[in-house]
């Protein structure tokens, strides 16, 4: 089961510190049935609302993981109402990954509300709108544990593991913190690019005058006068 450079990262960022994992809007299931196979935690939960994707997986989860001693189960529900509650004294860890940050931000508001005294860790790698994604995690009083930016096949992806329970980590970065830090030469030209496409990207969505996006747009150019001063 061979995963993609975007799949790989979110597994690395997975640790053996809960009792449920869900993935969510799991399409094919490969991230999941990774975590099964090295046993990320003792129930694996997959979860998304297009029954022929469900019911294929749940035959080839009977087919490869039938004697697993890792407990798993197949939801096919929309991902807002994915049954925590059953388990509410126990970890979880929410993936959601390969969509957009508005419906990315709708399902996580509708998993935080329905369960308001659970904590919950969040595992997110949205495909666009990743500045408005944080602007609703900071609303909601997220923490973030971790965060990393990677790109595959030329695209760019912020991958964000954050918790409901704000105590729980650092606060969230408008723009990000730990993303434009480098360890390599390699990812200091991954965060030049990308720092450029995102400000090409407002800078165009500014002069179109359809909305004011200025303050997007400096909050940017100034991490990009740090990045500079420190080459």
């Amino acid at each position: 089961m061979k995963l993609s450079k975007r799949l790989q990262q979110l597994d690395r960022m997975v640790f053996s510190s809960y009792q449920n994992i869900w993935d969510c809007c799991c399409d094919h299931g490969l991230l999941g049935m990774s975590l099964l196979s090295r046993q990320a935690a003792p129930h694996i939960h997959f979860v998304d609302i297009v029954a022929d994707l469900m019911q294929t997986l749940e035959e080839k989860l009977q087919q490869y993981f039938s004697n697993s001693p890792t407990a798993w189960t197949t939801h096919c529900i929309d991902v807002q109402n994915i049954p925590l509650a059953q388990q509410a004294k126990e970890k979880h860890l929410v993936i959601i990954a390969g969509i957009g940050g508005d419906l990315m931000t709708k399902l996580i508001e509708g998993i935080y509300h329905n369960n308001p005294t659970i904590d919950i860790d969040f595992l997110l790698c949205p495909v666009h709108h990743q500045f408005s994604l944080r602007q609703q995690l900071i609303a909601l009083d997220f923490s973030l544990k971790n965060e990393v930016l990677i790109t595959e096949n030329k695209r760019f992806y912020e991958i964000l593991l954050v918790s409901s329970n704000p105590n729980d980590g650092s606060k969230i970065s408008p723009i990000g913190d730990k993303i434009w830090q480098a360890g390599s030469a390699e990812q200091a030209m991954v965060i030049k690019h990308y720092l450029g496409k995102t400000l090409n990207h407002y800078q165009r969505i500014q002069l179109s005058h359809r909305v004011n996006v200025q303050d997007i747009i400096d909050a940017y150019q100034t991490k990009q006068i740090q990045q500079h001063a420190l080459i």
